[in-house]
């Protein structure tokens, strides 16, 4: 999916003071994201391929609950598949975010834009499928709210490939990235819940053994069914647009703020699920 303008980071800061720190604060959270997406991936990698080659498929319980069921070989096959592409979005994905990479690498840009969204479509379909014949943990209210970003999922992928077929790259731009912050939920709700755990020195406002709780149903419904981070994505185009100076600076304020809750999380992520299950 090729791009002519650059939606999220322009090469070349320039601009008032307002602007520049508005830049800089989309080019932070993004570092930041980056590295946190790809240890997430080198998780998924090392915990579930790792366990499939050497038949220990029990460990997958240890991370999804009912993720493997004796004698389920289909079931078991959809939640492997589910897991593999998964770790290829988390991957790649950042990859089309860097102006870089779409400037000097257009035709890796479209191969891999192109498959990101089909495995957009591909996992949300299988995530559907977990939920509501598997189980999950969780509420009523959380197994709606990730049904309801399995639809934001489809839906964005369907209009980013549509408009990069068209040739109209602005409108591809947004859906695409509008795409990347939907398919990115349930890695945000993880980060998100882990920087809660740090930051209250363990679960407050939920039951670990059931997985519910107030604390988990708010950060479902802001997580999947009403995404903060389509909000803020959309008010950071807004304060490009604007030029407001006030607005400008508030939205720069709330990106290096997720930055850093972005930042706790992954580092609370990464001490405490994904580097033990390393081993």
């Amino acid at each position: 999916m090729m791009t002519n303008t650059d939606v999220l980071l322009p090469e070349k800061t320039t601009g008032s003071f307002a602007t520049r720190l508005l830049t800089l604060s989309a080019a932070t959270w993004l570092v930041v994201a980056t590295a946190g997406q790809w240890i997430f991936g080198g998780y998924i990698l090392l915990m579930y391929v790792r366990t499939a080659i050497t038949g220990d498929f029990g460990r997958w319980n240890d991370v999804l609950p009912k993720g493997y069921i004796e004698g389920d070989w289909k079931g078991n096959l959809v939640v492997g598949i589910h897991v593999l592409l998964a770790s290829i979005m988390v991957i790649g994905g950042p990859l089309q975010l860097i102006p870089q990479v779409r400037r000097s690498f257009p035709g890796f840009h479209r191969w891999l834009g192109r498959l990101y969204a089909t495995l957009a479509i591909l996992i949300s379909a299988a995530g559907l499928t977990m939920v509501w014949t598997r189980g999950s943990v969780g509420d009523a209210t959380q197994h709606i709210s990730i049904s309801i970003q399995a639809i934001y999922i489809i839906s964005f992928a369907l209009l980013a490939v549509r408009y990069a077929r068209a040739r109209q790259f602005r409108a591809h731009e947004k859906w695409a990235l509008r795409l990347f912050m939907v398919a990115n939920g349930v890695w945000f709700f993880r980060i998100g819940l882990m920087c809660w755990l740090l930051i209250n020195g363990g679960p407050v406002g939920f039951d670990p053994k059931t997985f519910t709780g107030p604390f988990l149903t708010i950060l479902s419904v802001f997580t999947y069914a009403v995404p903060l981070s389509l909000v803020i994505l959309e008010m950071y185009w807004y304060a490009q647009r604007k030029q407001s100076r006030v607005f400008s600076l508030l939205t720069a304020t709330l990106i290096f703020l997720c930055a850093l809750i972005t930042g706790i999380g992954i580092f609370g992520a990464t001490m405490g699920m994904w580097l033990p299950r390393m081993n």
